[in-house]
Formats: structure tokens, C-alpha cells, sequence
């Protein structure tokens, strides 16, 4: 502790390759204090949490992976940018173990930083299972740095980790690594080009910003060139760099580049690993011969989507009645016991707008965290990239990429983060092609949609039927407009597919939980915030302006002797509900888009229900609930099924899922598909063209089921 009493501070930056565990080791590390940002300026996920060991309290960040830091893709340049700019006190740079000669090429880089650097080599268990045997002393020896074995997935030798973190951050003056050699002429133009930026006063990471200059690397030349004098000390360079290449027989970026796989090479004899029986089968092997099997492959992961779907339900189905009763609860509580007479709007407010738009919303919590689960089950257990693999034969007929089955598959949960996640695509033209139809993927927020109409207008035994139908049609029509956008708006030549199929593993616990309750925890907020915002914004549409009270009525029920029944008194209220939502401002734009939206099937309701949709789609339940919660006491999803069921039939309940599914991304993917596409016209053409086909398609289903008697 620090005389004050306040705990010793200190940033800890997670490096290494994609696949490497590096997101273990963070989970491990961070627990339930982490939180997730995007890096200023990209939407590149920045999660950040903290960690406490001794007196030392870290904010550990978890930096994109990336196996090199030449700053040309987003995740190089974001990591680059981190390290280089923001200076973190240790770098832990998480090695695979399985893939340790891969992995190490991006420790000879950090070791350029001029930062404090150690070692975690991760997935010894894998490397052992494979027959490899590593001499981790000795390639410690050898690199000058803190090696130590972890097991992030399995919460092993993270106090190890912590121990040895602490240990050089404790180190005064902390110890840097020693800089590899790259040779007398590399070494002497690297000093040359060191004292140049040392005279314009503006090298960060002195002799890594000298050897990106020396590589040739955009980012480094341009920033330098901002400076006064830059410009010179680039030219001067550049010249070194044709002296250079002249000298060596060949460019100076590809003699850096050896030298460092060189270097790898000499760990690699070092440590002395022992490579596996070339007759021995690794379960992983004969997993892959069964679940990438041309003919079974495919099914298989069906199979696997089908019972993600089915345990939504099923398992979702009693904490979701035990939500729905206590909102039911609430809602009564409020209305026997409310404590203002007169403030009857204030009444309705609480119940119509908070509890029936957000309640209606919360209810569903369950079966989203279910779904999230089955989807990180997948990732985690290494799956999903598996599953990438046995599709790109598929897609690639379809115009699609084979690495766009990850974005794709990431929509599942939230079109935002599958958007981002096509930056995996080297292709402008793939990425722009998987962008455009991605969220035709059912997200997240369309499942309390689906959640809602599904129990209210199809027997129990269909009810997982109905939602696995629901999503393949989002799949069946993104490979239909891809195919149709391949030949026509992005017309080119396909990228090939090269993809590293990380190991199985077992996932923890402690990992599943973090990520699924951070998802659980972004949905809450959401609901609170967003939902919350626009369903009040809704209820005041759906209350002012108040219609002009009606005599007639009003003389009825003054005559003398006569007496109402309570059913009679009930459908009179309701009647005046009606009335005065539709006098209503919400009421006058639901009938202004009616005539639109009615060949759909879609009345007055539906269509002022889809207005707060492009806002986020979980807003179509809140405002049902709105319309269908004024008059009324009951609150809950039960009681808005039954208005369903009794206004619509089952050929409407199919055609809402439809058109939600289909129509009006909501204005977050509208807003990171503008950014991501570097332009906004991108996200204009999705928007118009999605709304467009989301008309057509529900407007022949309901017409076709019409004429078949549906």
C-alpha cells in the first residue's frame, strides 16, 4: 500500500494470438469486474476489468488478438495503437503452447516496445494430450523474460501468474526485455533512424517506431509526417531503405521478418519440444472426422441449433411464469393500492407505460440468456470456427464467404458485434456483401417477438418447430440475397478461405457465466434506458390528445333504474379505451400507415406497434403492451395473448414474425453498418431494400394463405 493507504495502481495489457486463450486468461483474471467499451475512434470490443493481488489493484485490458502488430488490419492497428500510445505498465503476452513456433513471432515484436513483457503459456494440457513436451526454463532462459504455465480455460496457475506480475512490476528500475539482433547493417540503420526521431523529440517507443518506419509502415510514416521536420526524416528513410535493400538483396520488411522467424527457429531447438507420434490419434482428430463429415457434418450442427432452440422454450418456459407472475403481481398491488385518486394518468403511466412496456419486455430474460448460453457453448468449445469450415463449401456457392458464417452466426445474438466481426473478411467487397444481409440473422432483440406470438397462436408441440422455422427463413434469405447481390450491386471475384480451427476445449464456469451474464447485463440496461425511454415516449402518443367526451354514452348510463352488469361495464370501458386510443396521436399515425400495411394483414395496432421497432426491436412488445394494457388492469404477456388471439388469426401472428424478421434493422445496426461500410448510402440501401423485400414477402404469404383458406 502506498503511504496514504491507497493500493498500488497499474494497467496490464493481454496480448497474443487469436485462439490462443487469451480471453480465459482475461475471464480468469478479471472475474465479474469486467466491462465492455469500444477503443476511441472503432468499434473494435475494448473490455477492461480489475484485478487485486497483494497490495497491487490492475486494470487489466484485453487487447484484440492479432498475430503480428504490422498495423494493417483493424485489430494490428488497434493493439499497436494501445501499446504504443497508451504505454500500459506490463504487457502479458498469452502463448499457445500447442502452437508455440506461430505464437512467438509476436514476442519478438513486444519485445521492441521498450515495455516490461512476460510470458503466459497457455494450453500446456492441449500440448501434452498432443505428445509435446516443452522446457519452458529453458526458453526463459534463452528470451531473457518471466515464462509461466497457465491453463486459462481451467482457472489453472493464474496465481502463478498474478505472483510473477507482481514480481516485475515490484522491480526498480522494472526490467525491459533485451531487443533482438538483426544483424550489423539492420542493427546500425535502426540506431541511425533512432537518433533522427530522438532530434524531432517525438519517438513513444523508440526503437520499435524505428524499425515500423525502416518496415515501411503506413500508419508510422503518416504520423511522423505530421510533425515539423517529419517530413524530412521520412525521405531520409526511405533512402536507407533502398540502401538497405540494395545491400542485402532483398526489401528490408522481409529481412526484418526473417530475422525474427530466425530467432523463433533458435527458441523452438531451445526448449527442446517433442513433437508428437505421427501414428497416434488425438481425440480431437476423430471428433473432427465425425462432426466435419460431408455427409453428417451438416446435420449435426442442425441437430445442435434445433436443441438450442428447444431448450429455450422448454427450460425458459417456469422462470419466465415466475417473472411474468411477479410483474402480474406488482401491476395488482399498484392498482388496489394506489395512493393518488386523482392522478389517474400518473396511474397509467406506471402501469401502461413502465409496467406494461418494460415488464413486458423483462419476461422474456430467461430465454435470452438460455439462447446466449447455447451460442457460447459453441464458441467456447471451439465449434463455431468448425462449423464455419463445413459451411464454406455451401456459402461460397451462394456468393457468400466462408469466414462470413462467423459474423453470420454472431447475429444470432446481436447484429451489432456480427457486423463488427467482419472485419475477420480480407475482401472490402465480402465484407460489404456479409454486412448487407447479416441482419437478416434473427437477433436477440427479435426473439421476445417471437417469444410472444409463438405460445399465442401455435399448439405447445410447435412451438420450437415454429422458432427454428422462423430462424432458417433469415437464413435462407440472406443466402438468396447474397446470391442476388453477388451477381448484380458486388459483383467480383470470391476471396479463398483460410482459417486456423482453434483446439476443443472444456469450457469453465467461471468463463460461461462471465460472458453470459455480461450479455444478460447489457440487455437489462437496455431495457431500462432505451425501452424505458420510448415506451414512456409511446404512452404519451397513446394518451394525448384525448378524444371529446361522447354524450350518448354518457346520457345512457345516467338513466334512472338502469343497472350494468359487470361484463356490460367492462366492454363499456374497453369501448372508451378504444375510442380514445384511437383519437389518440399514436392512433392517427397507426391509421395514417394502415392502408399500407393492411394487404400485410396488419391493422392500426400492429402498424403503430412497428414504429418503435427501428428503435429496438424489443419496443414491438412494449407498445403491444401499451396499446392493449390501456382500460385494462391485468398486465403481463398472458393477457396480451389472449388480445392476440381474439383481434387475429395465426396467418397474422406468422406474418408479424415476418416483418419483423425481415424489415427495418433497428437505427443501432443502421448507425455501425454506415460507420463499418464507410459510408452511410451502405446503410441507407440495407434499410429501404430490407423494408422493401420484408413488404413483398409478408404481403404473399398472407395473400397465398388467404386463398388457401388460412
Amino acid at each position: 500500500m502506498l503511504p496514504d493507504g491507497e493500493p498500488r495502481r497499474a494497467v496490464l495489457a493481454l496480448a497474443g494470438n487469436p485462439n490462443s486463450g487469451k480471453s480465459s486468461v482475461f475471464n480468469g483474471l478479471t472475474g465479474s469486474t469486467q466491462h465492455v467499451a469500444n477503443f476511441a475512434g472503432v468499434t473494435v470490443e475494448r473490455k477492461e476489468g480489475r484485478c487485486r493481488h497483494g497490495a497491487w489493484t490492475w486494470s487489466v485490458l484485453d487487447l484484440p488478438g492479432t498475430y503480428s502488430l504490422s498495423a494493417y488490419s483493424i485489430e494490428e492497428i488497434v493493439a499497436r495503437d494501445v501499446l504504443v500510445e497508451e504505454r500500459p505498465d506490463l504487457v502479458i503476452n498469452v502463448l499457445d503452447a500447442s502452437n508455440l513456433q506461430r505464437n512467438l513471432y509476436l514476442a519478438t515484436q513486444l519485445m521492441e516496445l521498450g515495455l516490461p513483457v512476460m510470458l503466459a503459456a497457455n494450453m500446456l494440457d492441449v500440448a501434452w494430450r498432443r505428445g509435446q513436451r516443452l522446457d519452458l526454463e529453458a526458453l526463459e532462459r534463452h528470451l531473457g523474460l518471466p515464462v509461466v504455465a497457465v491453463a486459462g480455460h481451467q482457472d489453472l496457475g493464474l496465481e502463478r501468474l498474478k505472483a510473477q506480475a507482481a514480481r516485475c512490476l515490484d522491480q526498480s528500475p522494472r526490467a525491459l526485455p533485451t531487443p533482438i539482433s538483426y544483424g550489423p547493417q539492420l542493427d546500425a540503420a535502426l540506431a541511425r533512424v533512432q537518433e533522427w526521431l530522438e532530434s524531432l523529440e517525438v519517438a513513444k517507443a523508440g526503437r520499435w517506431q524505428a524499425l515500423a518506419l525502416l518496415e515501411g509502415e503506413s500508419r508510422s510514416r503518416t504520423e511522423l509526417s505530421r510533425h515539423e521536420g517529419g517530413i524530412a526524416v521520412v525521405e531520409r528513410v526511405d533512402a536507407l531503405r533502398v540502401e538497405l535493400a540494395n545491400a542485402l538483396g532483398q526489401e528490408v520488411e522481409l529481412a526484418l521478418a526473417a530475422r525474427r522467424h530466425a530467432v523463433v527457429r533458435d527458441l523452438m531447438e531451445a526448449c527442446r519440444p517433442v513433437g508428437p507420434d505421427p501414428m497416434r490419434r488425438h481425440h480431437s482428430d476423430v471428433a473432427d472426422q465425425i462432426l466435419l463429415n460431408r455427409w453428417l457434418g451438416l446435420p449435426i450442427f442442425l441437430f445442435f441449433m434445433y436443441l438450442i432452440f428447444q431448450l429455450t422454450f422448454t427450460l425458459g418456459a417456469a422462470p419466465m411464469g415466475w417473472i411474468e407472475a411477479a410483474i402480474g403481481a406488482f401491476s395488482h398491488t399498484v392498482d388496489r393500492h394506489w395512493p393518488w385518486p386523482q392522478a389517474l394518468h400518473l396511474k397509467s403511466l406506471v402501469l401502461d407505460g413502465v409496467v406494461g412496456g418494460v415488464g413486458g419486455v423483462l419476461v422474456f430474460l430467461p430465454n435470452i440468456v438460455l439462447l446466449f448460453v447455447g451460442l457460447t457453448l459453441m464458441e467456447d468449445t471451439g465449434y463455431m470456427a468448425r462449423a464455419a469450415f463445413l459451411m464454406d463449401r455451401l456459402m461460397q456457392r451462394m456468393g457468400l464467404h466462408g469466414k462470413s458464417f462467423i459474423p453470420l452466426l454472431t447475429g444470432f445474438g446481436c447484429s451489432i458485434p456480427g457486423i463488427m466481426g467482419t472485419r475477420v473478411l480480407e475482401s472490402q467487397r465480402d465484407r460489404l456483401l456479409t454486412m448487407l444481409v447479416l441482419p437478416l440473422m434473427s437477433c436477440g432483440a427479435r426473439l421476445p417477438i417471437y417469444l410472444l406470438i409463438i405460445p399465442a397462436f401455435f399448439p405447445t408441440h410447435l412451438h420450437a418447430r415454429m422458432l427454428f422455422l422462423i430462424y432458417a427463413v433469415g437464413v435462407v434469405l440472406a443466402v438468396g440475397m447474397a446470391k442476388l447481390l453477388r451477381v448484380s450491386v458486388l459483383r467480383g471475384e470470391q476471396s479463398p478461405f483460410v482459417m486456423e480451427l482453434p483446439p476443443y476445449k472444456v469450457p469453465t464456469l467461471r468463463s460461461l457465466w462471465s460472458q453470459v451474464r455480461l450479455r444478460a447485463w447489457l440487455y437489462l440496461r437496455k431495457a431500462g434506458t432505451l425501452i424505458l425511454g420510448v415506451s414512456i415516449l409511446l404512452w404519451v402518443m397513446a394518451s394525448w390528445p384525448q378524444p371529446a367526451p361522447d354524450t350518448s354514452t354518457l346520457a345512457s348510463t345516467a338513466l334512472p333504474g338502469l343497472v350494468q352488469t359487470p361484463e356490460a361495464e367492462r366492454q363499456a370501458a374497453n369501448a372508451r379505451a378504444e375510442r380514445a386510443l384511437e383519437a389518440s396521436l399514436l392512433g392517427r399515425v397507426g391509421h395514417a400507415l394502415e392502408p399500407a400495411l393492411a394487404p400485410l394483414g396488419f391493422d392500426w395496432r400492429i402498424a403503430s406497434s412497428l414504429l418503435g421497432s427501428f428503435a429496438a426491436k424489443e419496443l414491438f412488445v412494449a407498445q403491444m403492451g401499451v396499446v392493449y394494457a390501456l382500460g385494462e388492469t391485468e398486465a403481463g404477456s398472458a393477457s396480451l395473448r389472449k388480445e392476440l388471439q381474439q383481434r387475429y388469426t395465426p396467418l397474422v401472428g406468422l406474418c408479424i414474425m415476418l416483418f419483423a424478421l425481415v424489415a427495418t434493422p433497428c437505427m443501432s445496426t443502421f448507425a455501425v453498418t454506415a460507420r463499418e461500410a464507410g459510408s452511410a448510402r451502405w446503410a441507407w440501401f440495407q434499410l429501404i431494400g430490407l423494408t422493401a423485400l420484408a413488404w413483398v414477402l409478408t404481403f404473399a404469404v398472407y395473400q397465398v394463405g388467404r386463398l388457401l383458406g388460412f
